[in-house]
């Protein structure tokens, strides 16, 4: 099972990028979707260019990704159809791992990046989300494009999927766990291990 990628979820948290056949957003939404991303990335952006020590920087990106992505919605989107079979302890115990192993996945590549900066563009829809276009620029590499798709479900705009290259943060990350979960007989206590064993082995190499 392909646990959260590292390297995919910081891009996908650091850069955003353009969708193919949406369709134009009024000016009043555009502007909000525009408005939301343009503060979120730039104090994102701060902090990963920022000199300070790594563990600043994680303390500091914690509660700016916990406010600004929905990792619930992300987290239930996430297990697909297993959500609906999953008992509500199940439920609670593999929100509280996803919760952290995002977390986790995004902090722990901060201190790779230095001299980031990023420009956004149009603005689409898909349905009640969305799409901000964005370029995002690091020192000897080429341009990075992807797309920041925003959604409204807890009242106030948050972060619920990111596409780069080529694949949806979200839908990747579900289709890895409905394919672990389907070769272990459909079990969602086996997901819930192999995520708590993927954070007890981040917490030995980290302390």
């Amino acid at each position: 099972m392909k646990l959260l990628s590292g390297r995919r979820i910081v891009l996908a948290t650091l850069a955003l990028t353009c969708a193919s056949g949406l369709f134009a957003l009024p000016a009043r939404a555009a502007d909000n979707a525009k408005q939301f991303i343009q503060s979120f990335g730039t104090q994102l952006v701060a902090i990963v260019n920022s000199p300070v020590p790594l563990s600043e920087k994680k303390t500091k990106v914690l509660p700016l990704v916990q406010k600004n992505v929905d990792i619930d919605g992300i987290g239930r989107y996430c297990l697909g159809r297993y959500w609906k079979i999953a008992t509500p302890e199940q439920r609670q115990h593999y929100l509280a791992l996803f919760h952290e192993v995002l977390v986790n996945a995004i902090t722990d590549k901060l201190g790779e990046y230095r001299g980031v900066s990023f420009t956004i563009g149009d603005v689409s829809k898909s349905g009640n989300e969305d799409s901000v276009n964005a370029i995002l620029m690091r020192p000897q590499q080429p341009p990075a494009s992807m797309q920041w798709v925003v959604g409204y479900d807890n009242g106030q705009p948050q972060v619920v999927d990111v596409i780069g290259e080529g694949a949806s943060l979200r839908l990747t990350q579900r289709n890895d766990y409905s394919s672990f979960i389907a070769r272990n007989g459909g079990s969602v206590a086996t997901l819930l291990s192999a995520l708590q064993k993927q954070l007890d082995r981040h917490n030995q190499s980290t302390n």
